[in-house]
């Protein structure tokens, strides 16, 4: 036993909690990540309109070609997933949707997402920051974001046909997308943390 009464175990296990974004506070609001069926995000999102859930789902625009024409089209920027900001205890609403299918988590427990991420993702795609879904990366090297309107985003830098792209990936749903960047705007972001 502890100071709180709680055997040392216990304590263990929810300071583990808390470092894997595991949420101390059911009633506070956090963003979650909740998949979706294939190609029902739009559908979702407005389920969660009707219902009053905060909610956001990223759109790219992609030009497709056609047998007679190009068409444009809005797509979700991470297929399958839309984020909601939901007090824990008021997931029922998001669950009951026909096409979601849960809330993204470990061991049946949703895991919260950074507010700061959201909210910088908000912040550059609302500024017309060009973006596309890309193949979820394991390797390349860390930078972070030091100016712009994405500045304090952390990500991985790829090469494409001579230009710079910074790759952003949410390692919880395991999905990444990519930016257009200048090399003067991100600087590298140390392996080692103390």
């Amino acid at each position: 036993m502890n100071a709180t009464g709680m055997p040392a175990e216990t304590v263990n296990v929810l300071d583990r909690r808390n470092t894997l974004g595991l949420p101390t506070d059911n009633s506070r609001p956090h963003w979650y990540a909740a998949c979706t069926r294939a190609n029902h995000e739009k559908c979702v999102a407005e389920q969660l309109s009707v219902r009053s859930v905060e909610h956001f789902l990223p759109l790219y625009e992609s030009v497709r070609r056609w047998k007679d024409r190009r068409v444009h089209l809005q797509l979700p920027l991470f297929p399958g997933y839309i984020f909601v900001r939901i007090a824990l205890c008021n997931r029922l609403p998001v669950l009951e949707i026909p096409s979601v299918a849960r809330l993204v988590g470990f061991n049946g427990t949703p895991v919260v997402l950074p507010e700061a991420e959201i909210e910088a993702l908000k912040a550059g795609l609302e500024r017309s920051v060009r973006a596309a879904p890309h193949p979820y990366l394991r390797v390349g090297r860390r930078v972070r974001i030091t100016t712009g309107p994405l500045e304090g985003l952390e990500g991985i830098v790829i090469r494409k046909k001579n230009a710079l792209r910074f790759v952003i990936s949410l390692d919880l749903i395991q999905c990444s997308i990519r930016l257009d960047i200048d090399a003067l705007s991100a600087e590298p972001v140390s392996d080692w943390q103390a």
